[in-house]
């Protein structure tokens, strides 16, 4: 994964992938059919290594707009890392590889489309509790979702784009727009 994030899944060779792992290419081939079989399998994993981070950061126990909050410093987080590691902006990698891929690999679009959807249920969960508390408007809690998704999505592929941080930084105040913050309920 941190192969193809760092570049993209077409510019990482199955010599380069064995040669990172410290594999011989016969191994590599008794275990993946293929190198779409194996990005498959590590964005899997690379999903559950963060499962324990998003839990924390969507805890129920955590006010609705807290949680969302906190994602938005776990994005910028994140990025500043990479940024950090290898001068640039990676971006998401399950929507760059479902960017990229999506008309290529069926396998791989279904894996990403599957993760997005895993996204989305956390951002919703958030979304309903801070309908119900009466912090935000009334809507269908997963169509805004997908609305609040897409602004992460997008402001992600800007920074990546323009190698900046900037629009990773306007985040948080997006949002509670698109949300259509009930800002006094929020702040009570």
């Amino acid at each position: 994964m941190e192969l193809i994030w760092e570049s993209s899944y077409g510019s990482v060779s199955v010599d380069d992938i064995c040669r990172a792992a410290n594999v011989k290419k016969g191994s590599f081939y008794h275990f993946f059919p293929s190198k779409s079989d194996l990005t498959v399998a590590a964005m899997e994993a690379d999903w559950k290594a963060k499962l324990p981070g998003l839990d924390a950061i969507f805890s129920p126990q955590l006010p609705p707009l807290v949680r969302l909050d906190r994602y938005c410093d776990g994005v910028i987080r994140c990025q500043e890392s990479k940024l950090t590691t290898y001068g640039k902006i990676c971006g998401c990698p399950m929507i760059t590889l479902g960017g990229e891929l999506s008309t290529q690999d069926e396998k791989i679009r279904l894996k990403a489309a599957e993760i997005l959807q895993r996204y989305l249920r956390y951002l919703e969960s958030a979304i309903r509790d801070a309908q119900s508390e009466g912090l935000v408007a009334e809507g269908n809690s997963r169509e805004v979702a997908s609305r609040v998704f897409s602004l992460f999505q997008g402001a992600m592929l800007q920074a990546k784009v323009l190698n900046d941080l900037g629009p990773l930084r306007n985040l948080k105040s997006n949002i509670l727009r698109v949300l259509d913050t009930r800002i006094e309920a929020a702040r009570a």
